[in-house]
């Protein structure tokens, strides 16, 4: 391995001042541009970057991303005050390139495929030839701009998140695994003559054809046909979902013969997002091993702060309280690149004689994720809908948890052990005692360990609210938990969940349920001739966008309205 890389977008968050934040890429739109307030601005943002990347270079990273590829490159076809703008950004961005440089660190940026202003979108239509001429452009400008830039990282199967107000917006362009393949062979070209990199992630959100390519071997291998070039690397999360746990390392490490990556998040978005420890170093070590065997790896790329839509703003090696996304960070490069082990790195960072101690806490908070955060039995299941693989963790969403009943009426009926369930969350609850313990003879922060417990217990309320029969007492008990949870976490001292309760009865039946798993959701990869191909992927995309409003008005608010929307699903 050679290549390891660290995303460095943390300290353009600076300045963003919302209630809740997309923390998918670099808030352009957002970020303050002249004025007293522009330069203070760009100013910290030089000493924050600078810190950032020599952290990044001691700990052993050779390579930091950034965004983004049409935020730092004017064109012809967009507009004027558009221009001025994108000039304005390509110039702040050359200062960051030189500190890069100055410190022997390799520059990344990302892609989105394709990001389109108003005048240039009038330009091309919905012509894919057009739209993919301009992008072979827009990367050739980019590259006379920017020749210290190493690589491009390519996102073809997500786009910008609904709640994104810049005019520079990116949209779906590639729509099958044929695209796929036309596309890279036309751009590949240009890399290769100038000497840089690209990178395809495979991430998708089951959008359109290609929305299966993290899972679905023979769409990956037909996108990759004929693509051997030395220029052109492929980049996987660890599994056929999103960061979650419990899921299987992807066959696809093995399958693929051409050079690859590994993507691993140390802020982990689905668990907490660095406010309390989320330990993945026994994960990496896991992964180390199995990739033994794996040709072709060229390394990992690691997520210190990108990811997920919530309220959680402690920045990576910026922030005095980002403790716990730095400890995952650090075991992320250790393990990959001076091959220690988990118990090792945390020795390294907290010395020989907390050691123990130390590695014994993120034991313990390790296994409360797993157990308590996640519901094992539901986590394990392999099941998909449509072109995605079912999330493990349903009734945690980012920064919300959801006490519902029609979450607590799938719940039941996809766990069949419930007592097992509650023993778990009961038992993972009684080690936060040792925990705080723990935390004491460590010296690290007991305030986020408290924070944890406390969260917990809601949790753990909320399974036993899932598993256990209906009684208003339980009702009662999770109403006044809330309150309480609220009072000793005051939104104003720090950002905290956010509690969705919702105790009405239900109106989805069990036999429908029954149903309705049976025919949507199936237990395979492939899929079923008849069930999927006719029904699920074609008439159930047309039924959908007759009854839309319908279906929307079916989910919570926060799902409809981050990340790309339930539109996305069904296209």
């Amino acid at each position: 391995m050679n290549l390891f890389l660290l995303d460095a977008i943390g300290p353009f968050f600076r300045a963003l001042d919302q209630p809740r934040i997309n923390w998918s890429k670099i808030p352009f739109a957002h970020l303050p541009l002249d004025g007293s307030e522009g330069a203070s601005f760009w100013d910290q943002l030089e000493k924050d970057f600078r810190r950032l990347a020599t952290q990044a270079k001691e700990l052993g990273y050779n390579a930091l991303t950034l965004d983004d590829l049409a935020h730092l490159t004017p064109h012809p076809w967009h507009g004027e005050a558009m221009n001025q703008k994108l000039e304005f950004f390509a110039k702040k961005f050359e200062r960051l390139f030189a500190i890069l440089t100055e410190l022997e660190l390799q520059a990344w940026v990302t892609a989105d495929v394709i990001t389109l202003s108003p005048e240039a979108e009038k330009r091309v239509g919905n012509d894919f030839e057009a739209r993919t001429a301009f992008f072979y452009d827009l990367y050739n400008r980019f590259c006379d701009r920017h020749p210290s830039v190493q690589g491009l990282i390519l996102r073809i199967g997500e786009s910008d998140g609904l709640d994104v107000e810049d005019e520079l917006r990116s949209n779906l362009h590639v729509r099958s695994a044929k695209e796929v393949n036309l596309f890279l062979r036309g751009l590949l070209p240009h890399a290769e003559s100038r000497g840089k990199e690209i990178i395809l992630r495979t991430w998708t959100v089951g959008a359109h054809r290609i929305g299966d390519l993290i899972w679905h071997r023979g769409r990956l291998s037909e996108a990759l046909a004929g693509i051997e070039s030395d220029h052109f690397i492929l980049s996987m999360k660890p599994a056929e979902s999103d960061f979650f746990r419990h899921l299987p390392l992807n066959k696809a490490f093995f399958g693929y013969p051409g050079p690859k990556i590994l993507e691993l998040q140390a802020r982990r978005e689905y668990e907490g997002a660095g406010e309390f420890p989320s330990w993945i170093g026994p994960d990496c070590e896991q992964m180390r091993d199995e990739l033994a065997s794996a040709t072709n790896m060229r390394g990992v790329s690691v997520w210190c702060q990108t990811g997920g839509w919530h309220r959680f703003t402690r920045l990576t090696f910026l922030d005095e309280n980002a403790l716990w996304a730095e400890v995952n960070t650090r075991a992320a490069i250790d393990i990959f690149r001076h091959q220690l082990s988990a118990n090792q790195s945390i020795a390294k960072l907290v010395g020989p004689e907390k050691g123990p101690a130390a590695t014994e806490l993120l034991e313990h908070t390790r296994h409360i994720v797993e157990t308590l955060y996640y519901i094992p039995e539901f986590a394990r299941q392999k099941l998909f809908f449509r072109r995605v693989r079912i999330p493990p963790l349903l009734h945690i969403y980012w920064d919300s948890l959801y006490i519902h009943s029609p979450i607590r009426k799938i719940l039941r009926h996809f766990v069949k052990d419930h007592e097992a369930a509650l023993q778990e969350s009961a038992g993972a609850m009684q080690r936060f005692p040792r925990v705080l313990e723990l935390g004491e003879e460590v010296g690290w922060p007991v305030d986020d360990l408290r924070f944890m417990r406390d969260t917990c217990a809601l949790i753990h309320l909320a399974r036993t609210y899932y598993f256990s029969s209906y009684n208003e007492e339980l009702v009662a008990e999770i109403k006044a938990a809330k309150r309480a949870y609220k009072a000793a976490w005051p939104a104003k001292g720090r950002a905290r969940y956010r509690i969705k309760t919702d105790f009405s009865p239900s109106p989805l039946k069990g036999r429908t349920l029954m149903l309705m798993s049976k025919l949507l959701l199936r237990r395979q990869r492939g899929y079923r001739r008849v069930m999927d191909h006719f029904f699920t992927l074609n008439l159930l995309s047309f039924l959908y966008r007759l009854f839309r409003n319908r279906s929307q008005e079916a989910l919570p608010e926060t799902m409809r309205n981050s990340a790309m929307g339930l539109d996305s699903v069904f296209k």
